[in-house]
């Protein structure tokens, strides 16, 4: 009897920290970027925050939006356009933090003299479809009165592929320029396929602001953890922006696996710094101006008032300076 009970006991216990396991993992979905590394960087972290996150990797932002509709992730990192358009078409998502800002570059083929925005009329310009970096390109081309389509016959026509496929395309000369995401445009620099026309920060987006999401049940229902979450969040970030050479290696050697350049990174991360903060109104003024270039077409657009939720942020911050 005694051996039975004894028995019964460690499965319990088993069972228990099992249990306790389970309910401490937040599930993030992320980007292959190099201004998304300390949002991977979080999951080294997470053992001393008292959690354990499960990371996946995703092509693009709208990937880690059919994720979160489809129930598989808690948290995750996009670029504010997925974002709107995820809530937009129903995601259940608050944005909860930002986390960098900038990491676009219009970027021409050496040779052409493309010098401005205006000068890529009756040009094929390459960029990732729904992308942050549509949105500016979109905003760019309307500043300078140009229509762009991807089928001919426009000012400019847009020819729709991935990050990594944007550069193979300039270098293999199919496109003539590109507005493209880093590392991959400070590495066309770098490696003499592609000269800098601009980085596009003068429409009303200024910089663009990547968000952290998460989902509303999350947010709502296992708030503890959520805070947690968080603090390891500002933790990891911090970290990357006070110790530049920690991220260099982190992002080059574990995300990238040295097919960057210590060069490329740095050049990626001056134009697109690690950060904290977003405001509603950046979100607001994105969301208009996806509604002007009908980038993300959306039915509704969402108001950000309804859907910024800064506090978990705030008391993360609070907590780091504290310690």
């Amino acid at each position: 009897m005694a051996n039975v009970l004894r028995k019964t006991f460690v499965a319990l216990v088993l069972l228990a920290a099992g249990s306790v396991q389970a309910r401490d993992v937040v599930r993030l979905g992320n980007l292959k970027l190099a201004h998304f590394g300390a949002i991977s960087y979080i999951k080294e972290i997470a053992p001393r925050c008292g959690i354990e996150v499960e990371e996946r990797v995703f092509p693009k932002g709208l990937d880690v939006m059919q994720a979160i509709i489809a129930g598989e992730l808690d948290v995750g990192s996009t670029a504010s356009e997925a974002a709107i358009q995820g809530r937009a078409g129903g995601a259940p998502v608050l944005v909860v933090a930002g986390f960098a800002k900038g990491g676009a570059r219009l970027v021409a083929r050496p040779g052409l003299n493309i010098k401005s925005v205006a000068q890529l009329k009756g040009k094929r310009v390459g960029v990732t479809r729904g992308a942050i970096q549509e949105v500016l390109l979109m905003a760019e081309l309307a500043r300078h009165g140009l229509k762009a389509d991807s089928a001919p016959g426009k000012d400019v026509q847009l020819v729709y592929l991935s990050y990594p496929d944007l550069n193979g395309a300039l270098l293999g000369k199919q496109i003539d320029a590109m507005m493209q995401s880093e590392p991959q445009s400070s590495q066309a620099i770098n490696r003499g396929f592609g000269v800098e026309v601009l980085k596009p920060y003068g429409t009303p987006i200024g910089e663009p602001v990547r968000t952290l999401v998460m989902t509303e049940k999350f947010y709502r229902e296992r708030r503890p953890l959520a805070e947690r979450f968080m603090r390891c969040f500002v933790q990891a970030t911090s970290t990357f922006i006070k110790h530049p050479d920690q991220a260099e290696k982190y992002v080059r050697e574990t995300i990238f696996k040295n097919q960057i350049t210590a060069e490329d990174f740095r050049d990626a991360i001056a134009n697109s710094p690690y950060s904290l903060d977003i405001t509603p109104e950046h979100i607001q003024v994105t969301t208009e101006i996806m509604m002007k270039t009908g980038v993300g077409r959306m039915a509704r657009p969402p108001l950000a008032a309804d859907w910024v939720r800064l506090d978990l942020l705030a008391a993360a911050r609070r907590n780091q300076h504290a310690h």
